[in-house]
């Protein structure tokens, strides 16, 4: 679930490959085809002075929730109609995660998290879609978050672009209430046994809900009632404070090096 800033992920029209037959099997699955690449170097969103590479890559059709488990279990993200990898040359900051939550279970804090949410708050399940809330949320979310590199605000196209068009089988939107008013957000990915965290939104002025941690406990409920076994919450990234919160979440495993490693309480 990432907390950074989005911009880097947008896609331009530049292919530099508009077609690529089907590919890096280590990665891909056997029979998925992409109909182009996107070159994606910028300037690292997650840490200071580096240069990240997350190329994006167009499937030609919507995967199935098979092929969905698998690209995930090889580090690989949905971003609008787009997937993408981490391919940094001079870094490895970036460790993909997920949570097991057949092993998961509450303690202390989280349990006081969800008992309060769970009180105060009401949650939808839906397609994702766009609407004037959604937007000025996600902006109000991100500008005082510190989370863009710009102060451009999102507009209507770049949000649908971002969040709901998708190449998955099944995204889902949870949103979060308070009494009438949206507070929250949370964009999921689901596949046959897996669910992926694409992006959580919510207004910074209800801290003490912890509506973050909340999506994020939400989202493992909701994995556990229907028969799955993990949450992907995105890039760990142990150096930037957006994203290291989710070593909180145990048992999780990483991805290093191409092997999925554990990390208990």
């Amino acid at each position: 679930m990432e907390h950074s800033d989005p911009d880097s992920l947008r896609s331009n029209s530049n292919s530099n490959n508009p077609e690529v037959p089907t590919q890096d099997s280590s990665r891909f699955p056997l029979g998925l085809p992409i109909l182009e690449t996107i070159d994606n170097v910028h300037e690292c969103s997650y840490l200071a002075g580096f240069t990240a590479n997350l190329p994006l890559r167009l499937p030609k059709r919507i995967l199935t929730p098979d092929e969905l488990d698998y690209v995930l279990s090889r580090g690989i993200r949905r971003s609008g109609v787009f997937l993408y990898h981490t391919d940094c040359a001079h870094c490895k900051a970036c460790e993909p995660t997920r949570v097991d939550v057949t092993r998961f279970s509450l303690r202390g804090s989280f349990r006081r998290v969800l008992d309060r949410g769970d009180r105060e708050l009401r949650m939808a399940v839906c397609a994702p879609f766009l609407d004037e809330d959604r937007i000025r949320l996600f902006n109000q979310h991100r500008t005082q978050r510190g989370l863009g590199e710009s102060d451009q605000e999102y507009q209507a196209s770049d949000y649908a672009n971002f969040l709901v068009d998708t190449c998955c089988p099944q995204t889902i939107e949870l949103s979060f209430w308070l009494a009438k008013e949206l507070v929250g957000v949370s964009i999921i990915d689901c596949g046959r046994l897996a669910m992926s965290a694409v992006y959580t939104f919510f207004d910074p002025q209800y801290s003490r809900l912890s509506i973050g941690t909340y999506s994020i406990l939400k989202q493992i409920e909701f994995a556990q009632k229907s028969n799955r076994q993990f949450v992907y919450l995105g890039l760990y990234v142990q150096q930037n404070q957006h994203l290291n919160y989710k070593a909180r979440f145990t048992p999780q495993e990483r991805l290093i090096d191409g092997r999925w490693v554990a990390f208990e309480a």
